[in-house]
């Protein structure tokens, strides 16, 4: 059985509105004998009439109401259609997909509400997860970019490096070491450690670093979060390797101090991620290049 086309629908449509052939060719800037045939064409598909002339005056049949009403219906999903997609094509709307790990939320979220400030209209999905996770949604393609530290080899992923990220040494306030202006990294090996769960980046970084100084490091509590390093290290229960950049309202407060460790700060980089053959969206290039700015590797 053949099938009406959207053309043809776009005509009954125009007819059925003015309830003329002429002013519908008219309107259609077709002539009017374009405009019967195409008509004519309809009823043989759909094997009945759907326009019936009284004098002078063109009337729809009960069936041409049928067709009308899923005519509508069907040109406006294709215009609504249209609509979203032009949606996407555009950097000022549509949706961002992106997750980030736990370390660097507190970065990120400063990145995005800028971002959100310059692009209003973008609805923007934020998840944030461990690093195992972030990976995992990355290769299940169901995010549209990441911002993570550590970025492993063979995933086929592309990542950009765009900001440093200094790891340091917190402690409590009072704790007798932050009083001293230089600590040998061997002072620290009778202290313990409170730190991050196996596979973080932060603990990859810690524990390469002592490694290479021939030192262990006692670890007396392992925690899946930042915030529960900062409230443990607070408390007296250890210390801690974090990023600097997560510490600006503890230091500023007073609550933890960053000792002067020698061979401190360990230096790590901030990346944007993506799959090596993820397509991105018109919204998920614009928020990379917004990430990759001039000043983004301050």
């Amino acid at each position: 059985m053949r099938r009406l086309t959207l053309r043809q629908f776009r005509v009954f449509e125009a007819v059925a509105r003015r309830l003329s052939f002429s002013r519908a060719a008219e309107e259609l800037h077709l002539s009017q004998p374009a405009v019967s045939m195409q008509m004519r064409g309809i009823e043989v598909i759909l094997g009945m009439p759907l326009t019936e002339q009284l004098g002078k005056k063109i009337f729809l049949t009960e069936a041409g109401r049928e067709v009308l009403h899923a005519s509508q219906a069907i040109t406006a999903r294709l215009d609504d259609l249209q609509a979203n997609l032009a949606q996407l094509r555009s950097m000022d709307s549509g949706q961002l997909n992106i997750a980030v790990t736990t370390t660097v939320s507190a970065v990120a979220t400063g990145i995005l509400a800028r971002f959100r400030g310059e692009h209003p209209r973008v609805a923007i999905h934020l998840d944030v997860s461990n690093r195992e996770s972030v990976l995992g949604q990355l290769a299940a393609n169901r995010i549209d970019l990441a911002i993570m530290g550590q970025v492993p080899d063979g995933l086929d992923l592309e990542a950009t490096r765009f900001m440093d990220n200094p790891l340091v040494v917190i402690a409590p306030p009072g704790h007798s070491l932050v009083r001293k202006k230089r600590i040998a990294v061997r002072d620290l090996a009778s202290e313990p450690f409170l730190v991050r769960e196996a596979g973080s980046g932060t603990r990859g970084a810690m524990e390469r670093f002592f490694a290479a100084r021939g030192l262990e490091i006692r670890s007396s509590m392992e925690m899946s979060s930042n915030e529960a390093i900062k409230q443990a290290v607070q408390a007296g229960l250890g210390l801690g390797i974090l990023s600097l950049q997560t510490l600006e309202m503890e230091r500023t407060l007073k609550r933890l101090a960053v000792l002067a460790v020698e061979g401190f700060p360990i230096m790590r980089h901030w990346y944007i991620v993506h799959r090596a053959d993820k397509r991105l969206s018109p919204v998920a290039q614009a928020f990379k290049d917004f990430v990759l700015g001039p000043d983004s590797l301050g």
